[in-house]
């Protein structure tokens, strides 16, 4: 009897020895040829990350340079005023203004301006593949020449240099006109000449 309760007693202890030890070699089966520790293998991941953060080693010395750019944001973006081409085309059907209609047809289908808080865009061409930009800082002089009865006017912006750029059949041209005098540290004093045609 007494025998026969020692080995009762035995046999389980032996079991839950070889169990674990099974489950300790079961273990290392997925990675049996690894020697690295563990954290060596999450290190091969970490190069990815790095392409992500790197910064260039050559840093300008000024601060300026890392400063974020300023966002863009658009006051005004659109084509001529559609009452120029109405009233040209309306215009048209004499012999005489027909050069003029063509020009006001081309205006509001391939002719775009842009004005942001950066820059000054002209976009023309068929493809839009003539554009013209110049920021606020290059501007001397600002002037309008209102149309028809006011509802729609040409901008002259004089640069710096001399260059004059004519904007034709501009709609809100008074408010667009201010705009870039305000961001060009202007006067906001628009020079007006009187109402002319089309």
């Amino acid at each position: 009897m007494a025998s026969s309760s020692s080995t009762s007693i035995l046999s389980p202890t032996t079991t839950t020895t070889t169990t674990s030890i099974v489950r300790h070699h079961s273990s290392k089966l997925p990675f049996p040829y690894s020697t690295k520790p563990i954290s060596t293998t999450f290190s091969n991941n970490r190069p990815l990350t790095r392409l992500h953060v790197s910064t260039p080693t050559n840093k300008p010395a000024n601060n300026t340079a890392n400063k974020k750019p300023a966002s863009e944001t658009v006051f005004f973006d659109g084509g001529a005023h559609y009452g120029d081409l109405a009233a040209n085309l309306v215009l048209g059907f004499t012999l005489l203004w027909l050069p003029l209609t063509l020009a006001a047809v081309f205006r509001a289908f391939f002719l775009r301006y842009r004005f942001t808080n950066l820059r000054v865009t002209v976009i023309s061409g068929l493809t839009g593949q003539d554009r013209s930009d110049f920021s606020y800082k290059v501007i001397k002089d600002v002037q309008v020449v209102p149309r028809f009865i006011g509802e729609w006017g040409d901008i002259i912006i004089t640069l710096r240099d001399g260059t004059k750029v004519d904007l034709r059949s501009v709609p809100k041209f008074r408010e667009i006109a201010k705009y870039c005098l305000s961001m060009a540290d202007k006067p906001a004093v628009v020079k007006e000449t009187g109402t002319k045609g089309f």
